[in-house]
């Protein structure tokens, strides 16, 4: 049977130059790329992505995801054009609308999403099209800016824009007007349904099909040949998203009186303590819900009901444990 490459997602669990290690390995068993999040407050995407992008040469390099708030959309597009030098064509660009309550304690109102997702998706597009962008809108500003190429080559730059998104408005609005979705990790597979029909209805307003979407969807993937060891490689991460972010948990149809019981104990920021303590409420099937935890029968079936339900390429984000195991397992080369 042919198995749809997979990416690799590397949080901050790991020392960048670890980091670099492992991503030169994937790229070796043919994974097809790697993303890296601005994750919380502890790690920037644009430093390990650049790092990555030094030691490789095929693997494509994701923003999975980078906020629209924190960087102005000028700032955006310098910044992937500057990317895109370094790994000519393997870059892709992936935004997101961020969550409350980390943008509310760094002073962001996250105030009409959806309008600047919008408006920054459609400016950061056409300054990497080497267009001169004057635009005045609700939230980005510009007046006759270009990217101010001196010393090089002036171009397009061929970087798609992919939008991080999990609620059915963002996900409608990304059929309209990215090229691709980044599907969140913490969802079920069956939350994928309504995901590809919002996507749908939105690429069919821009004359588009499902066909023009990619894919790509993040799994939180604890593989061990130790079963438990596996799944309790999930829990804690599972537990945190519990506590802090349970409109994703929430999606995926899990139990609303475990989210309360989470939110007692858990809030933002969470000591490890807190974190360790509230994993005692989440059952075995609540992590296998929404993970791909297990053996490496179990996390290759699991993953595949993702493909199986619109994910066009798992983007597998290690736990604890054997990265390497987890990229024999998915190997393609």
């Amino acid at each position: 049977m042919t198995r749809t490459p997979a990416a690799l997602y590397l949080q901050d669990a790991h020392p960048i130059r670890e980091g670099m290690d492992i991503v030169k390995y994937a790229e070796k068993k043919g994974f097809s790329a790697v993303w890296q999040a601005d994750s919380r407050l502890v790690r920037d995407a644009i430093v390990p992505m650049a790092a990555f992008g030094a030691v490789t040469d095929t693997i494509k390099i994701g923003s999975g995801v980078m906020d629209v708030w924190t960087r102005n959309p000028a700032r955006l597009a310098s910044t992937f054009s500057t990317l895109d030098d370094l790994a000519p064509g393997r870059v892709i660009c992936g935004l997101g609308a961020w969550w409350d309550p980390l943008a509310a304690k760094v002073g962001i109102k996250r105030d009409r999403p959806l309008r600047v997702m919008r408006e920054v998706v459609t400016t950061v597009r056409a300054l990497l099209n080497n267009e001169e962008v004057t635009f005045d809108g609700e939230y980005v500003h510009l007046d006759g800016v270009e990217l101010d190429y001196v010393y090089q080559e002036r171009r397009p730059k061929n970087i798609p824009i992919y939008i991080g998104a999990t609620g059915m408005q963002m996900m409608e609005l990304t059929g309209e007007i990215a090229d691709g979705a980044v599907l969140n990790y913490l969802v079920s597979p069956t939350y994928n349904v309504d995901a590809v029909a919002a996507l749908e209805r939105g690429a069919a307003k821009s004359g588009r099909t499902l066909a023009d979407i990619d894919r790509p969807q993040l799994i939180v993937c604890s593989v061990d040949r130790d079963r438990k060891k596996a799944l309790d490689g999930a829990r804690l991460l599972v537990t945190q998203y519990l506590g802090q972010q349970p409109h994703i948990m929430k999606a995926s149809g899990v139990n609303q009186d475990l989210l309360d019981e989470i939110g007692k104990v858990l809030t933002w920021p969470a000591t490890h303590d807190e974190v360790v303590a509230a994993s005692k409420l989440v059952p075995d099937e609540v992590v296998q819900m929404i993970t791909a935890s297990g053996t490496p029968d179990e996390v290759q079936a699991k993953v595949a009901e993702y493909t199986a339900t619109g994910c066009t390429c798992p983007i597998l984000y290690p736990m604890e444990g054997d990265v390497r195991l987890m990229i024999d397992v998915f190997a393609t080369a």
